[in-house]
């Protein structure tokens, strides 16, 4: 996990938001008083909505405060409490410049909240007898590999959802972030040269790519495909009828959101969609907040479903909400967000631990290009909130979760969560703002590269990414990322024998400076990338990739 200051250097970084800046603001454990007794989801089909609490009577107009403040063109909300639905409904427009409204059935990219349905899926197929969360991954997938022979050996079902295999953060993401041309397949054999940097179950650090190991478990378990069998064995139990496994089952005229992204920071605008294809138990749902409500009351249930029959068990659900990492708790950004520090902090399977108010929290966030959410259960309160958005604003989710929240769980006090975060935000951007000018304070703008620009030109390899190319056009050098359309750039120099690179795509937000290391001669030896700005999404792994010169012997291998 990043330096506390980093993560919340980062709170527009739309993953961060997923699931590092947050970790400070509400995460935890899993050891609590037993909870009381959970209401039935078969009665909650046919209750009639409660009202909602005199902390959340002005609701709507705290909506459009979060909206305004943190330039979000739509949001929904769903809320459940004792089993029954007490608000889900939708605020803003789906597309800036158009008129549709975003409503309860509008379908959002829910991003890293899939990994909660990964996990049931796992412990379903547990329930059946059909593996064991404590079995070897390679009994499952005998070509599995992790780059050390020991973590490969020892690697269980369960430890794919945890987040403690001694990989950093992020991990990897480049294979399928931004969207590139790998299949899943091909992303969990390239996880063999993947370098783990932390001992193993010693150290939390969220990833993503082992739950391309768990997608690919699922599908050789189950003999389905992942989508198929979170269609069939899940959403179809569940009630989900509008959810989908991915975009691409997006069809013209859907109630569906478009992504908007700050592009260079600033100016909000849509984004393309993306398919997350090649990891698709990492983040590929696309959900609107009515179904999610269904689910947060399977959850709250304990797996029961509204007939009365059980989704999982309740040994699978008391292990999904067990602690398994621990997190390290750091310090707010700043005094207004002290009340949020948790007490404890860790990750179960697919959840977020920790506590509020004295209450155990399980939850999780999103982050998708365009996208960010938040899904967050009380269990000892019978209560769960849900909030979706289109642009990539963590403060707009959590100061609406935490409104909710404290209607239920402090009713007495009722805090402006949206200045709070606001404040938050602008701090970040300063530092942002502050790292960038040292750098400006640091270069020599009088040096030279060391070679002419064709003496960078050339393909570049690295053990996990594959091929990077540098070439030259116009008397420019051009950066490509082989396997990732939207990772084109410019590069410019920076001094010495390090440039800028500046993507074409400026959703990104990932400029990066590109590092050209020489050897005894004057040639290029290596090459090394690293993010500019502290607020650059995590998923950006540049500087885990080592690429070198390809010799043209070796271009054809």
């Amino acid at each position: 996990m990043p330096p506390e200051s980093a993560m919340f250097q980062r709170q527009l970084s739309l993953r961060l938001a997923v699931c590092s800046a947050l970790l400070t603001l509400a995460t935890a454990a899993a050891a609590q008083v037993a909870p009381a007794p959970v209401p039935s989801t078969t009665a909650a089909a046919t209750a009639v909505q409660p009202a909602l609490p005199a902390q959340l009577q002005d609701f709507d107009a705290y909506m459009a405060d979060t909206l305004k403040t943190f330039k979000v063109p739509g949001i929904a909300v769903a809320i459940v409490k004792d089993g029954k639905v007490v608000l889900a409904k939708g605020y803003g427009v789906r597309e800036l410049g158009k008129p549709d409204k975003v409503d309860a059935d509008t379908l959002f990219a829910i991003a890293s909240n899939t990994k909660a349905f990964t996990a049931a899926a796992l412990q379903m197929l547990a329930d059946q007898g059909k593996l064991d969360m404590d079995g070897r991954v390679v009994d499952y997938l005998p070509g599995f590999r992790m780059s050390d022979p020991y973590v490969t050996h020892e690697m269980r079902i369960r430890d794919l959802l945890a987040h403690r295999s001694g990989l950093s953060l992020g991990a990897g993401d480049l294979l399928y972030w931004p969207p590139t041309s790998y299949t899943t397949a091909d992303v969990v054999k390239r996880l063999a040269d993947v370098p783990i940097k932390n001992s193993f179950r010693g150290h939390y650090a969220y990833d993503n790519i082992l739950f391309a190991v768990a997608t690919l478990v699922i599908e050789k378990v189950s003999g389905q495909s992942y989508a198929d069998y979170i269609r069939q064995h899940i959403f179809q139990p569940v009630g989900m009828d509008e959810s989908l496994v991915d975009m691409t089952y997006l069809k013209p005229g859907m109630d569906a959101a478009t992504g908007h992204a700050p592009y260079d920071f600033k100016d909000v605008k849509p984004v393309p969609p993306m398919a997350w294809l090649n990891d698709p138990g990492a983040g590929g749902i696309y959900a609107s907040v009515d179904d999610l409500a269904k689910w947060m009351n399977v959850q709250l249930a304990g797996g029961e479903l509204p007939d009365g029959k059980r989704l999982f068990s309740e040994k699978a659900h008391r292990e999904m909400w067990s602690m398994l990492t621990p997190i390290p708790i750091g310090k707010p950004s700043i005094p207004e967000l002290a009340p949020l520090v948790p007490q404890f902090s860790g990750y179960g399977e697919g959840w977020f631990l920790s506590d509020y108010m004295g209450k155990k929290l399980v939850w999780h966030t999103g982050g998708w290009p365009g996208f960010v959410s938040r899904l967050t259960l009380v269990p000892g309160q019978h209560l769960g909130v849900v909030v979706l958005t289109n642009q990539e604003s963590g403060a707009a989710f959590n100061a609406i979760t935490y409104r909710v929240l404290d209607a239920y769980l402090n009713p007495e006090h009722k805090t402006d969560w949206v200045a709070a975060y606001d404040k938050s935000v602008k701090k970040s951007e300063a530092r942002a703002d502050d790292s960038w000018a040292k750098h400006e304070a640091a270069r020599d703008k009088n040096a030279k590269t060391s070679l002419p620009l064709a003496g960078y030109v050339g393909t570049y390899r690295d053990p996990w990414y594959g091929d990077i190319l540098v070439s030259s056009e116009g008397g420019k050098l051009r950066l490509r990322f082989s396997k990732t359309k939207q990772l084109v750039g410019t590069m410019t120099p920076w001094q010495h024998d390090t440039f800028i690179v500046r993507w074409d795509d400026r959703s990104l937000n990932a400029d990066a400076f590109v590092n050209f290391a020489l050897d005894d001669d004057g040639h290029v030896r290596e090459m090394r990338i690293r993010p500019i700005s502290p607020m650059t999404d995590f998923s950006f792994d540049f500087q885990d990739l080592r690429p070198v010169p390809v010799k043209v012997a070796d271009k054809q291998d």
